[in-house]
């Protein structure tokens, strides 16, 4: 399976994080996405959503922590999502829906996302995509400068995925307020 090391921050002041990133890497532009969370006995299984005509089946496994970590993917393209979101959902159920907006900027082998979250806020991504033989320990080294150069503090890593924030919030068990 590919697979990357990524890492999620809140993002109290994006328009500095935005900055730095047009210093650093190619801007690729922005995105909308729906990304749809089905229940999944293992890992994880989404469908994101660009456009009627336009997504990606994506099944994960990673590990729920602070700061840098290894995610294993698979990930599928399809005309038809809104046909395969029905076929899922009456297979597996909906586990939850998240919204939003994605400014995307490449930094080598390192994809700098910059997210608005719909209920959430902003946060930061940093997915460094393994090459294949390449060691993670190699992609932590590289997440753990570009936090440097961005300037990430400790205490705005995040652990989990945007749905588990949403379910949380939603639940009413609280998260941080950002």
């Amino acid at each position: 399976m590919p697979s990357n090391i990524e890492i999620k921050a809140f993002l109290p002041d994006p328009s500095r994080i935005k900055k730095i990133a047009e210093l650093l890497g190619e801007d690729k532009g922005v995105t909308l996405q729906e990304d749809t969370f089905f229940t999944s006995k293992r890992g994880r299984l989404k469908l994101r959503r660009f456009s009627a005509t336009r997504g990606e089946l994506i099944y994960y496994e990673r590990p729920d922590k602070h700061g840098p970590k290894q995610s294993r993917y698979v990930l599928c393209t399809t005309s038809d999502p809104d046909g395969l979101r029905q076929v899922l959902e009456k297979a597996l159920g909906i586990e939850g829906i998240v919204r939003k907006k994605r400014h995307l900027f490449l930094v080598g082998q390192t994809r700098i996302h910059l997210d608005e979250v719909e209920e959430l806020g902003n946060f930061l991504e940093l997915e460094v995509v393994l090459r294949d033989g390449q060691p993670s320990e190699d992609g932590m080294g590289i997440a753990a400068d570009l936090l440097e150069k961005l300037g990430v503090r400790q205490e705005e890593l995040i652990s989990g995925a945007y749905i588990d924030l949403i379910k949380q919030r939603n639940s009413g068990l609280g998260v941080r307020e950002w």
